[in-house]
């Protein structure tokens, strides 16, 4: 999901009951009204009770197996189309009451679903492996043989019931280390004001820190980068010892269900090697020549002596200037989209053009923006699109290409098979930005619109592919420090981190001592092992949208079977399919070895 990083004055925005029909989307492709949304529901709470029939029989027959999953099915299948209904309604306007409640509501009845199905999953992990193999041999399951055996994939992992138990009571105590940095981290810390270049006193805040670091002042920038910090330095022990904490989950729920590391056990649902992690980290150490290359010329194009965290964040070029209309930023994502032929294009344009999207700003919305599909919905996008904002055609297209995802896979793939991973969610949206930047790359009017576009890509491989990448390292490092029996401390986190930055940054760049204690503030830490999916997406991206503008009608065919594959398949199975094989360093270098030309590239423009 992406988000643009400017907003318009509240002031200015309509009430949503004043936007225009057009400008909105049309959710009667889930349901017509609140009252078929409301006839759904009394049904769907009707159902909850009928799993209990089956609790206990699930390995009795092959009949009552295959009437159980497809009850479950069809239970989820309504879920989803309710959920999705309440949750975009909350988001036109998040004043609403009505909606507020209808999803409130709604939380309520799937939390009650999902203790009346619990007994599901274990019922099928404790059926004798012999009875198993005889029901799943039966041609009447055929239809759920994969889901059924990416649950038994857990058994070796799977304790007995009275454990089971056990670790299924300490739910609440093990989400206390994440639940006290949340409540410290948005609540509790206060960053007082800053006054911007433009003279305004503004508050310092999670949201207005990236702001103040893209500011043209570099006074400005290293004055909220400093007080920012100086909240983290304060706090700095308890920090440590949550984090501490979040690791040592980790690692004890890894050694609890007998995984060889908290690093495997992260990967093993997604049937991930840890190779495919390894390989992320050794790629983007070999590159790092190219990512101080990229400082350097930073560095050098924005006139400064030497160059710290905070003069990097703020565009190289500032003064290009890019306005479309809505119409006029379809019609370039459009173009640029060409290469995946004409049905996918004609399928954009008319959800584009017609009400798949929530385009516009209004009072109460839900800022920045995402793509949410279903299986009988239209694929509907959230934005809040600026006409000056350049970067909100790179989100259209962004959000355009999840849809286009969850599209496909609806069309192609039953329900239970639709819904793709997360390991791959990203490669569809950021494939269409890589299409959309060359499409404006071989568009650009001068040199200067050139060298924007290429400065705004290499950011981009920078934050998704290189900082995760380091974030990815961190994760790794920590929990192996752990699980050597390595005190996690102030010191020695901080150590672990610093390491990491005079590594990635290289000798050149200034690391600020303060810098150490972003180790401390990344709100992804606390669910280790998820950024790596960052890199990994783009790189197979880069890789694929290579291989689709550089082949023919086979390298598209394959590509528009990997959208309509949904989870048919595992994550890394899809993307071979594809053509790109993420158990290979080789997509990452591709990435880094785009990241190192158009460096060269922007050296010689600006």
């Amino acid at each position: 999901m992406s988000s643009s990083s400017s907003t318009m004055p509240t002031e200015s925005l309509p009430q949503r009951q004043d936007v225009p029909a057009e400008h909105c989307w049309d959710l009667s492709s889930l349901y017509a009204d609140a009252q078929t949304w409301e006839a759904d529901f009394a049904k769907l709470d009707g159902m909850i009770e009928t799993f209990a029939t089956f609790q206990g029989r699930l390995g009795e027959s092959t009949d009552t197996l295959v009437a159980a999953l497809d009850f479950d099915r069809d239970f989820d299948q309504i879920a989803e189309r309710l959920g999705t209904y309440a949750f975009l309604k909350t988001t036109e306007d998040q004043t609403d009451s009505d909606a507020q409640a209808m999803k409130s509501r709604f939380q309520n009845l799937a939390v009650r679903a999902g203790q009346a199905a619990s007994f599901m999953r274990p019922e099928l992990l404790a059926i004798d492996p012999q009875r198993m193999d005889e029901l799943m041999d039966d041609p009447a399951v055929q239809p759920y043989r994969l889901q059924l055996e990416r649950v038994l994939r857990f058994r070796p992992h799977t304790l007995s019931d009275r454990e089971e138990r056990l670790l299924a009571m300490q739910g609440e105590m093990a989400s206390a280390a994440g639940n006290a940095f949340r409540q410290l981290n948005d609540a509790d810390l206060k960053f007082g004001h800053i006054t911007d270049h433009k003279g305004r006193r503004q508050e310092l805040s999670h949201a207005s820190f990236a702001q103040f670091l893209q500011s043209p002042d570099r006074g400005v920038r290293k004055a909220a980068f400093n007080q920012y910090y100086e909240q983290f330095q304060a706090h700095e022990n308890t920090l440590a010892a949550t984090l501490a904490g979040s690791v040592q989950r980790d690692v004890y729920y890894a050694r609890a269900r007998n995984y060889e590391s908290s690093l495997e056990s992260a990967l093993f649902p997604d049937n991930v090697p840890t190779d495919v992690y390894d390989n992320l980290i050794t790629a983007v150490r070999g590159a790092l020549p190219a990512v101080h290359h990229y400082f350097d010329v930073r560095r050098r194009k924005m006139g400064l002596d030497d160059l710290h965290h905070y003069d990097t964040y703020v565009p190289i070029l500032s003064d290009v200037e890019k306005h479309h209309t809505w119409d006029q930023a379809v019609d370039v994502v459009l173009k640029s989209l060409a290469p995946l032929g004409q049905s996918y294009v004609d399928t954009l344009a008319e959800g584009l053009r017609g009400r798949w999207a929530d385009r516009f700003p209004n009072r109460g919305k839900q800022s920045g923006a995402f793509s949410c599909g279903s299986f009988d919905g239209d694929p509907y996008i959230l934005m809040n699109f600026k006409e000056e904002v350049l970067n909100d055609v790179f989100t259209l297209t962004h959000e355009a290409g999840h849809s286009m995802h969850s599209w496909y896979s609806a069309l192609e793939q039953p329900f239970q098979y639709y819904n793709y991973t997360i390991f791959v969610a990203e490669v569809a949206s950021t494939f269409n930005e890589q299409l959309l930047t060359r499409y404006m790359l071989d568009h650009a009017a001068d040199d200067n619109e050139r060298a924007y576009l290429i400065n705004n890509e290499l950011d981009s491989i920078r934050a998704t592919v290189v900082r995760q990448t380091m974030f990815a390292e961190f994760e790794k490092k920590t929990h192996e420090m752990c699980e050597a029996g390595e005190p996690l401390t102030v010191k020695s986190l901080r150590a672990a981190y610093r390491e990491l930055l005079d590594a990635y940054f290289g000798p050149d760049f200034v690391i600020d001592e303060s810098l150490e204690l972003e180790c401390f503030r990344i709100p992804h830490f606390y669910r280790a092992f998820y950024v790596y999916k960052y890199a990994t997406g783009l790189s197979a991206a880069v890789a694929l949208s290579t291989r689709v503008l550089e082949g023919g009608e086979q390298e598209l065919g394959d590509y528009l079977s990997f959208l309509k594959g949904g989870c048919s398949k595992d994550p890394l199975d899809l993307l071979r399919d594809a053509g790109v094989d993420m158990t290979h360093p080789q997509p990452v270098q591709t990435t880094l070895d785009r990241f190192a030309a158009l460096t060269a590239e922007l050296d010689q423009l600006v």
